[in-house]
């Protein structure tokens, strides 16, 4: 490579954030200076200039409390980039290291926080802001992951700053995870696997009551073991339906005049 070349290559990294500003005068920074500037580069999204900055901080000043939070700070900054796992394992590392750290409870809500919006991504951010695509349609593995970060937090530091938010975020990702089984058993019933979307609908009742997908989960078993003839565990379930939710619209819409079969309700 020419030196033209590579002159004109390291001018456009530096003009896009990807190398440190003024690193080659950091020989004789001091671990405050590393970390304002890391900060600064951080805090103008910068995020992978701010990640070399933190890493060099620790790598020339690897003891103190600069040190210690240049890892977690590197931990936000990866998450920040939209790169949910690499995340994940610096705060793990920083658990590790520094479990009785003053910060460690943020370091559990931010692996947390990575899991809970893991597989958005460039695409993902599209899909959910723009098409709305609900969050129980993708892989619940993230977010039954996520649920088990922050309920760590929660019971490990109860009086921690994050477990309020904590909390609310368990209990939107129940819901995610009850009304994925739901989409299961609904793309089961409409393929005609009557008997595995019963058992899906009765597993979601089972370990997630109470949630808004407890409504349609009825609904399936209602109309799963109508077409498998099962007469007295359709007619339980319907019962069970018309007294929980009397004004249901899979009720009121599930029998048209139309001739469409009932699954083109969905």
């Amino acid at each position: 490579m020419s030196r033209s070349v590579a002159l004109f290559l390291l001018l456009l990294l530096s003009g896009c954030g990807l190398f440190p500003k003024e690193l080659k005068d950091s020989k004789s920074w001091s671990a405050s200076k590393y970390y304002s500037e890391a900060k600064t580069e951080l805090n103008e999204g910068n995020y992978q200039a701010a990640i070399k900055l933190f890493e060099a901080l620790e790598a020339r000043y690897p003891y103190g409390r600069y040190a210690q939070q240049a890892q977690l700070e590197v931990a936000y900054a990866h998450y920040k980039d939209g790169e949910p796992a690499t995340a994940i394992a610096a705060a793990d590392r920083f658990i590790k290291l520094h479990p009785n750290h003053a910060n460690v409870d943020y370091a559990y809500y931010l692996k947390g926080l990575a899991n809970f919006n893991d597989d958005l991504g460039l695409m993902g951010i599209v899909s959910e802001r723009i098409l709305g695509q609900d969050m129980s349609e993708r892989d619940p593995k993230a977010s039954r992951e996520s649920f088990e970060n922050f309920k760590e937090l929660v019971t490990r530091f109860p009086k921690s700053k994050y477990a309020s938010d904590a909390v609310q975020r368990m209990k939107h990702l129940v819901n995610v995870v009850a009304l994925n089984e739901v989409q299961v058993a609904r793309y089961y019933m409409k393929r005609g696997g009557y008997v595995a979307a019963a058992n899906r609908a009765q597993y979601a009742l089972k370990e997630y009551p109470q949630t808004p997908a407890t409504e349609e989960a009825l609904f399936i078993m209602v109309k799963a073991y109508d077409a498998l003839g099962i007469t007295s565990l359709r007619d339980d379930a319907d019962r069970v339906m018309r007294k929980n939710f009397p004004g249901s619209r899979f009720l009121s819409d599930s029998t048209g005049s139309d001739g469409e079969p009932w699954w083109r309700f969905w």
